[in-house]
């Protein structure tokens, strides 16, 4: 079964918000078997959301739409429903005894504009949405299934998880799809492609390699279709454990997760700790880790020393470092990763100093310019890098390398190749 996603909103389109909607939903989708063939946006207006699902329906089997069910006039998706399908519009009972509860809770008035989103179509199924007040729309025509849902994500989620999902696996026979995601470090994705180019080349038809490169890391995506799942996963297992046998240097881990997670996974697996110290990356590295759940286990927490005041005082640089070698310097860095070993008492440090850009560098030191350290309790490990001019790139690809080598240091520690 193959399935678009319509995003529907102008609001997408000027870029006033990021689609997340559909990343979600092609994720949940693929969970139960079904590929996602393609996604679109498309305005708040009746002929481009016309369009859009004729096209829709000549290449898929399964078009999921999401936006343009609130209440205001811009809100056309409903209506332009009715028309594409020629139906009418009728008044849920279930959804507007939900409306009214939804209202009486927040004890607000009930107005027309309210009232309206327990208007349903015709001839469709009604999805309840008892996390907000618009219900999806679940309607077949011609052998197609259109699904329309809210736009807010919080409400799209609980439709998809409550009602879609366990109707779609309800309703057809869905194929088997299995990943094994490996991600490596320190490799471009071309250097990469040829060290495993004959494994690539022995994959079954029903098996396929894709790269997902990124700044710094490349993930090697196998993916497996077929009927009976358990057995393949064990075959797309094998191949996998062949892959990254051929590039075990590079290999970070074995799952879809960041480095930073996978960090934070073999650290706390060893009751280890971690601090650091940002001053061009400007506290991105500690984002990073501090996003997922439990990071307070290992992570005690980071300092943005961006004037070299702050290194001094905070991380314990020495003046006469300063001067002698500058702020973006190996040996800056050094003191600032020993430094957070020794005044904050973790067992492991990052510490991060360059010129991010535009402005800022110099001939001896161009923006780009980057240097690297990452501690134990022993020693330091510290690598000058020389990066692009675009500010943003040059923040998240030093924190890349960061973790890489903190990764290595750590994997190296306890001998985990």
């Amino acid at each position: 079964m193959l399935a678009e996603i319509i995003t529907i909103g102008d609001e997408i389109l000027i870029g006033q918000i990021v689609d997340t909607n559909s990343a979600w939903m092609a994720q949940k989708l693929n969970d139960i078997g079904i590929s996602v063939k393609q996604i679109s946006s498309v305005s708040d207006n009746r002929d481009h959301i016309m369009e859009a699902l004729q096209l829709a329906a000549g290449r898929s089997d399964l078009i999921l739409m999401t936006g343009g069910l609130g209440p205001t006039k811009d809100d056309i998706t409903k209506k332009t429903l009715a028309s594409y399908f020629n139906v009418g519009i009728h008044r849920d009972e279930i959804a507007f005894e939900n409306v009214k509860r939804i209202f009486k809770h927040y004890n607000l008035p009930l107005i027309d504009s309210n009232i309206s989103q327990a208007d349903v179509l015709d001839n469709g199924i009604v999805l309840q949405n008892q996390n907000g007040t618009a219900p999806g729309i679940w309607f077949e025509q011609k052998g197609k299934v259109y699904i329309s849902l809210p736009g807010v994500p919080f409400e799209m989620m609980y439709l998809m998880e409550e009602e879609v999902i366990p109707r779609l696996k309800g309703a057809f026979r869905l194929p088997a799809i299995v990943h094994h995601t490996i991600l490596t470090a320190g490799i471009g994705e071309s250097f990469l492609a040829e060290q495993i180019v004959d494994i690539e080349n022995a994959l079954p038809e029903h098996i396929k390699l894709a790269y997902l490169p990124k700044l710094g890391q490349v993930r090697l995506r196998l993916s497996g279709f077929g009927v009976d799942k358990e057995a393949l996963q064990e075959e797309v297992k094998v191949y996998g454990r062949q892959l990254a046998d051929r590039v075990a240097k590079y290999v970070i881990v074995e799952g879809d997760i960041p480095i930073e997670k996978a960090i934070l996974d073999l650290m706390a697996a060893r009751n280890l700790t971690l601090a650091t110290a940002e001053s061009c990356t400007g506290g991105y590295i500690s984002h990073l880790i501090t996003q997922h759940p439990g990071c307070s286990s290992v992570f005690l927490g980071g300092v943005i020393s961006y004037s070299d005041e702050l290194k001094q005082t905070m991380l314990g640089v020495q003046q006469g470092t300063l001067v002698q070698y500058g702020a973006v310097s190996e040996e800056t860095v050094r003191e600032m990763a020993r430094g957070m070993i020794t005044n904050y008492h973790s067992d492991y440090s990052i510490a991060v100093s360059g010129t991010a850009g535009p402005g800022g560098g110099t001939p001896e030191k161009p923006v780009g310019t980057v240097c690297i350290a990452v501690a134990n309790r022993a020693k330091v490990i510290t690598r000058k890098f020389q990066f692009g001019s675009r500010r943003a790139q040059n923040i998240e690809r030093s924190a890349a390398v960061a973790l890489t080598m903190l990764f290595k240091l750590v994997q190296e520690d306890y001998e985990l190749v």
